[in-house]
């Protein structure tokens, strides 16, 4: 118990000094007159932000996300907008890289009951703050089998991403991106994509990443995964930095029909992926492999029943990776 309140205060100390660390780097890079251009420019679009999520009519969601997305790019031109935050705008997902060498936008448009649509786009740090973006284009509906090939922006394979892990192997940088997507009317996805750079530092999603070598049933390395379930279920999906993991809940079909992923559903027990030569190897039973008996893994949504992102869930995040780091989850401006 003691122990717990002393975790707990840690983390309150850590998130007041969080604050007090982006508001003293904020005002160094804006002046009093270009941060009131921004949070004039975030005002008028969090309108179109909520109206994107919560509008019921789909003719409303669409002029929304088109009119959010121009507006979008026009504050993102501002000198320095990569270091301005955004935070009211809380059906949006945007995160930072451990390393703060970029931060990635996504959202979903819900066209009807049956169709959801992802997007995105990919803000790059410059030595000058001149503004480098790459919209992210959900390619999802026109593939047959999104798991068979390596991607670029342009034929992304749409999520609402709500954590970064940064892993290193031989001197490359490898982000792996872990996602949301609601997919169908009865069932939900939920991804995990390996974001790389090329020699001209542009994106490029998947790759020979995703590896089961060390299962008893050895099947072919992928270039990303996903799972899919039922709906209504609760299942967990994310890093765990303590046991430096991605965990995820075995699931089974609740009507034994395991052709119909929407009967999916967790059976309490979990399996992962750990980071191992350049690759992340899964691991077919995480109880065996690091859990003591009576823990289990936890996993803060960034979404709720509604679409919404919880800010409050993204900031704590950060504050973790903040003091993971020698970065900040927030950028420190270079020269």
């Amino acid at each position: 118990m003691i122990n717990s309140v002393k975790k707990y205060f840690i983390k309150v100390i850590a998130f007041v000094f969080f604050l007090f660390f982006i508001n003293k780097t904020n005002a160094q890079i804006f002046s009093k007159s270009a941060k009131k251009d921004f949070e004039k420019r975030e005002d008028s679009l969090k309108k179109y932000a909520d109206n994107i999520i919560n509008a019921e009519e789909s003719n409303v969601r669409f002029r929304s996300d088109s009119m959010f997305i121009k507006m979008l790019v026009r504050a993102l031109k501002q000198n320095n907008s990569f270091y301005y935050p955004f935070d009211s705008l809380q059906t949006i997902s945007h995160m930072y890289a451990p390393d703060s060498s970029f931060r990635i936008f996504t959202w979903q448009l819900k066209k009807d009951e049956y169709v959801y649509m992802q997007h995105g786009a990919i803000q790059m740090r410059t030595a000058d703050g001149s503004l480098k973006l790459f919209g992210l284009h959900d390619a999802s509906m026109f593939t047959k089998n999104p798991l068979d090939s390596v991607r670029n922006p342009n034929t992304w394979i749409g999520a609402i991403y709500y954590k970064i892990v940064l892993k290193t192997f031989n001197n490359k940088k490898y982000y792996t991106l872990l996602g949301f997507d609601d997919y169908t009317i009865s069932s939900t996805k939920k991804w995990m994509e390996v974001l790389t750079f090329n020699n001209n530092n542009e994106p490029v999603f998947g790759g020979p990443y995703i590896s089961f070598k060390e299962d008893t049933a050895k099947k072919a390395t992928q270039v990303r995964f996903n799972i899919e379930y039922k709906k209504e279920a609760s299942v967990r999906f994310n890093y765990d930095p303590e046991l430096d993991l991605i965990v995820y809940d075995n699931l089974v079909s609740e009507t034994d029909e395991p052709d119909k992923k929407d009967t999916y559903i967790p059976d309490g027990d979990f399996e992962g992926f750990k980071w191992k030569d350049g690759q992340w190897v899964h691991v077919d039973k995480i109880f065996d492999y690091k859990l003591k008996d009576g823990d289990y893994p936890k996993e803060k949504l960034i979404l709720d029943n509604n679409g919404k992102a919880d800010e409050q869930k993204l900031m704590e995040q950060s504050i973790k990776n903040q003091q993971k780091s020698d970065s900040t989850s927030k950028p420190v401006k270079k020269n």
